[in-house]
């Protein structure tokens, strides 16, 4: 059996959950990790029982080790696209988190990256291998809603903003809407088949990140530096499509509301539970069309074998490693995650701005 040779880069708390992952397979191997703390990717090698394997302070020396096939790049947002890059140009594949990286420039050097070496970079978007993510896409793909005019996508939590280097701006770059906002934005965008984004008219909201109460940690007062723990944006897209969106981390409500697609000739709606993140499930299917007599009828599409996040992040994982041994597809493309992306830097300038802004391509 091939194995395939895993370097990690960045050992913070998501690294855990790719490690945790590659460790259930037997054609993978870990074989190093990077972080520019000192000794802190060897702690983290040590503690997963991979004491064989190399601890390195740089990307740049983890990449350069001609005998690793693939990495994961686990760093904070900001640092995404440099190892990535190095990465690529060493040959490696890469499982990049997710958001794919803080800039547009960014976003098309790791595409250029990708077309001059022959590598290629998946995107890391575990609610795709979820049963609701799916059968979602399945309805629309049907064709039975008509032609798409019109959506609502929310998801958050309503008291969790998470701390450390996510609410730290250069680190993090953005909050909320980098953190689990752009999971919404796969979700409608990935159904739709990634229509071009065109404009943005958001706003972003700081008001509880900046207050210390229940929804914030009061021993991190004063570090709380990105722009937003709460967005909403106005997205207009290539054939007269509107996404109304929400991104939040803290609220005085249940929800940001249920997920809707309208179309000309049925609506479906995936309901929300209190606190819906989508990073989790999300809640049931309703159909909504007229029947036969025009009387607007709601019928519940069921949706079989719902999983947690621990099992589509390893679905997230096995996927990548079933590429880079495989076909050499990305499953989760940057040419999809691009647009994905252009709607977050879009946010991010509309906000700066005050007004609406044509996204960036």
């Amino acid at each position: 059996m091939k194995k395939l040779r895993i370097g990690i880069i960045g050992t913070g708390w998501i690294a855990c959950r790719h490690i945790d992952a590659y460790k259930q397979f037997d054609d993978v191997e870990i074989v190093a990790a990077a972080d520019i703390v000192p000794g802190k990717a060897r702690e983290f090698l040590d503690h997963y029982g991979c004491t064989d394997a190399d601890a390195y302070e740089t990307h740049e020396e983890l990449c350069a080790r001609e005998d690793i096939d693939a990495v994961s790049v686990c760093t904070y947002n900001s640092q995404h696209a440099a190892p990535a890059i190095c990465a690529l140009e060493h040959g490696k594949d890469v499982l990049l988190e997710k958001p794919m990286c803080v800039t547009m420039d960014e976003a098309r050097a790791i595409r250029e990256a990708e077309a001059r070496t022959g590598h290629f970079v998946t995107v890391g978007f575990q609610p795709r291998y979820g049963a609701n993510f799916k059968k979602i896409k399945e309805v629309v793909d049907s064709g039975v809603l008509g032609q798409i005019y019109y959506v609502v996508v929310g998801g958050g939590r309503v008291m969790g903003i998470p701390g450390h280097t996510y609410v730290q701006k250069d680190k993090a770059v953005v909050g909320a809407v980098g953190d689990i906002g752009c999971y919404g934005l796969d979700l409608v965008m990935s159904a739709m088949g990634y229509p071009k984004p065109q404009t943005v008219s958001a706003k972003l909201f700081a008001h509880f990140g900046e207050t210390p109460s229940k929804y914030w940690d009061k021993n991190q007062i004063g570090k709380f530096t990105v722009d937003d723990d709460f967005a909403a944006a106005l997205i207009r897209c290539e054939g007269d499509i509107v996404i109304d969106y929400r991104a939040s981390w803290a609220m005085h409500m249940d929800t940001t509301g249920d997920t809707m697609f309208f179309g000309t000739d049925a609506g479906l709606k995936v309901k929300a539970p209190v606190g819906c993140c989508w990073d989790s499930e999300a809640g049931d299917l309703v159909l909504i069309k007229d029947d036969e007599n025009g009387v607007q009828t709601q019928t519940v599409i069921p949706v079989e074998g719902t999983e947690e996040d621990e099992f589509m992040f390893e679905k997230k994982v096995r996927a990548f490693v079933d590429a880079c041994l495989g076909d050499k597809i990305p499953p989760i493309p940057t040419s999809q995650i691009i647009y994905n992306q252009a709607i977050i830097d879009g946010i991010i300038r509309s906000n700066a701005c005050g007004g609406e802004v044509a996204v960036d391509l």
